[in-house]
Order: structure tokens, then C-alpha cells, then sequence
């Protein structure tokens, strides 16, 4: 058997960038690619009916041992943020952490900046070169999911019912489960394996809406600018500070939603903006896009009709799907518990493919995956955290 951290290091050479500015699905070609090679790595170890459909959704199946047994299933995405390049990624492990600085390309890995660093000591990290992002979201999932499934094939002392996984494109830019097909999954339940630091347990999530915000200005010679020009970034500047500068990202913990202004691209004729709305209680959800509604209708009061929103939402809490099933949260803090992993249940303050898949008809939970400082080049994840989340699937598992 090859081990999670073996799987793991492999899977990460492969660039799986998403592109929120393509019109296909998969939103890049390298992730059909990275599926076509997962879809090998599944019928090495013995997986059946394995499909990759033309959207780059991988699928493939475990026979059950028993009648009887619910048909659980274990999803995580291929795709990695758009956010930092995931190209030539190098992995690099420090073994056996002793707390102090990890120096890399050009960046530095510090307990005083992370102190979650601590927690590890004694124990390998792994982390990029400083140069790129990791890609332990969620390269760590299916490396986790394929170890776990190669275990219990290899011990058919273990009695389950049918298993079914998962693996799917673009869940960073909000489409993974686009085209997910639930019912060919056919799972009863099933879980992401796609949180954070060990023990994460989630089935909150935010209620999540997309902006986008375009200004079109008057340019005309500075010099004889006044009563004419219409400065479309200046405007958007101000559009941005009539939003609550104590509800942003950087402002805000637990339960608290924000706007985020994820992008700004302008000049005196053009302005673009992009945002993204989160909340998790829903009737707040709705009063934050009314209030994108009103600033922008604000602005095209004052200027002239000047801008032009677009907004959508891109999926809600799964709580309201996933709290009746109380059962299969259980399952998951049991089996967490029988791997010395205390369960750490907390809102998932962003969104899963889970989110989306519940309101599909799949309850779907997130389970930890392990890593720390996702989208970026300061990602890392503990070696024991990814054999942990395989334990946790195995017990899930056996549990059943």
C-alpha cells in the first residue's frame, strides 16, 4: 500500500487551478486531466465502476460485504485556488518540528505569525516552497479517501455496505456541484473530507451570494474636466466605503458575515468589482444583498445610471438539511473519538460542495482534512493530521 504522505506528494505535482473566468466545466483542462489520472488510481487499488463523465467528475464504487448497511460516501474536489499559482508545486517536509522558523522561498513559515504551528511539534510538516500554494485543499481529501479505501479493501474481514467516492472540479469558484449526479451516486449520506485542522467537524456553512459591479465613467482631458468626467474608479472607491467597514473579512469571526471585495480593476473609463456576500442566518443574508442593491442604486442616483450589478447566489447553510440527520454527525464524532481525535465542531465560515450536495438530496457534513492557511503560499499540513482523517474514514466505516 502506498501511504497517505506518498499519495499526497504525488498528487500535488499536478496543476489543478480553477478559472473563474471560464464559461466550461471543467473550468480548466488540467483537471480533466488530474481526474483521468485519479480515475487510474482507483481501479489500482481495486475500485469498481469507476466513470469520469465529459464535466471531469469522477465516480467509482466499492461493493458492499453485507446487506443492510447504509451506502456511505466520501467526497473531496481536485480543483485548487485561483487565488496562488499551483504550478511546479515542491513540496517541502521539515521533520520532527522544533517549533522555530521555517525558512523557504523567500517566506517564512513563523510560529509567531501561526502559532498553530506549535501544536505540531515533534511531528512532519509539509509545505510548499514558499513559491506557490500547497494544494492540501484538497489534494489532502482524496489522498486520504484513496488510502482509507485501499485499507479496507485490503481487509475484507471488514464487513460495509457499498461505498461510493467522489471527486470533483471546481468547487474553489462555487461549481462543484454543478453537475454532480446524485442520483447515480446514490449514496444515503456522505461527507467531504475537505475541512481544516484536525478534528474539524462542520454542518454550518454560510449562506453565500456573488457580486459583480460594473462602472462605466466619462474620460475626458483633465484639463478640462470639470462638470464632464465621471472617474469610474473613483466611483467605485465610493460605492466600497458606503459598505460597513466593520464587516469584512478581517473584521469579523463565528457567526458574523461580511462583504468581501475580492477584486478591483479600473481606471478612469471602466471599473470593475467583485464581491462576494456571506451570512449564515438567511433573513441577514437577504438584508446584506439588499443593501448591495442600495448602494449601487445610490450611486446611479447620484452619477447617472452609471452602474450595472449582476448578482447571484451561489449556495446556502446546509444546516437546514443536515440537523435532521442527526445520526450521521454522531457517526463521524464517534468515529474521530475511536481515533484519539477530539471532535472540533464549529461553522464552516465559507462553503463546501457538501453545502450544495445536501440541498441536492445528499446530506452531506465536512470532516477534516488537516490543513492550515488554504489559498496561499503559507499553506501547510501535519503529516499525522492526513493518517488521522484516514483513520477517520476507516472507522466511519466500520462503524456504519
Amino acid at each position: 500500500m502506498k501511504t497517505v504522505t506518498e499519495r499526497f506528494l504525488e498528487y500535488v505535482t499536478h496543476n489543478t487551478k480553477s478559472d473563474e473566468n471560464s464559461k466550461t466545466t471543467p473550468s480548466s483542462k488540467c483537471q480533466l486531466d488530474f481526474a483521468d489520472f485519479i480515475a487510474g488510481e482507483c481501479r489500482k487499488i481495486g475500485l469498481k465502476n469507476i466513470t469520469v463523465d465529459k464535466n471531469g467528475y469522477v465516480m467509482a464504487f466499492l461493493p458492499k460485504t453485507k446487506n443492510n448497511m447504509p451506502k456511505i460516501g466520501f467526497i473531496a474536489h481536485m480543483d485548487t485556488s485561483p487565488e496562488a499559482s499551483g504550478e511546479n508545486v515542491r513540496p517541502v517536509i521539515t521533520r520532527n518540528y522544533n517549533g522555530t522558523d521555517i525558512k523557504l522561498n523567500g517566506v517564512t513559515l513563523s510560529p509567531e505569525a501561526f502559532p498553530e504551528l506549535l501544536e505540531y511539534k515533534g511531528g512532519d510538516i509539509i509545505s510548499s516552497d514558499g513559491t506557490t500554494l500547497l494544494g492540501a485543499d484538497d489534494k489532502a481529501g482524496i489522498a486520504e479517501i484513496l488510502t482509507a479505501m485501499e485499507y479496507i479493501i485490503n481487509h475484507p474481514e471488514i464487513d460495509h455496505g457499498e461505498i461510493g467516492i467522489a471527486f470533483t472540479p471546481d468547487e474553489e469558484i462555487g461549481r462543484g456541484a454543478d453537475f454532480f449526479d446524485v442520483k447515480s451516486f446514490g449514496c444515503d449520506f456522505a461527507y467531504t473530507v475537505d475541512g481544516g485542522k484536525i478534528g474539524e467537524l462542520e454542518y454550518e456553512n454560510f449562506n453565500a451570494a456573488r457580486a459583480k459591479i460594473s462602472i462605466t465613467g466619462i474620460n475626458v482631458h483633465p484639463g478640462t474636466a470639470k462638470g464632464l468626467m465621471k472617474n469610474a474608479s473613483l466611483i467605485g472607491c465610493e460605492l466600497a466605503s458606503m459598505l460597513p467597514p466593520s464587516e469584512t473579512p478581517s473584521t469579523t469571526g463565528g457567526y458574523e458575515g461580511f462583504y468581501h471585495l475580492v477584486s478591483f480593476n479600473g481606471n478612469v473609463s471602466k471599473c470593475t468589482m467583485a464581491y462576494i456576500i456571506r451570512d449564515f442566518d438567511k433573513e441577514n443574508f437577504v438584508k446584506r444583498k439588499a443593501e448591495m442593491e442600495r448602494v449601487v442604486s445610490y450611486i446611479n442616483s447620484k452619477y447617472g445610471n452609471v452602474a450595472c450589478l449582476e448578482m447571484y447566489d451561489e449556495y446556502y447553510n446546509m444546516f437546514e438539511k443536515v440537523s435532521p440527520h442527526k445520526e450521521i454527525i454522531d457517526l463521524a464524532k464517534k468515529a474521530m473519538e475511536l481515533s484519539g481525535v477530539t471532535p472540533l465542531i464549529s461553522p464552516i465560515r465559507g462553503g463546501t460542495d457538501g453545502a450544495r450536495l445536501s440541498y441536492m438530496g445528499l446530506p452531506c457534513p465536512n470532516i477534516f482534512a488537516g490543513g492550515h492557511n488554504f489559498h496561499g503560499i503559507y499553506e501547510f499540513i501535519p503529516v499525522n493530521s492526513m493518517e488521522k482523517a484516514v483513520q477517520v474514514i476507516i472507522n466511519i466505516i466500520k462503524l456504519s
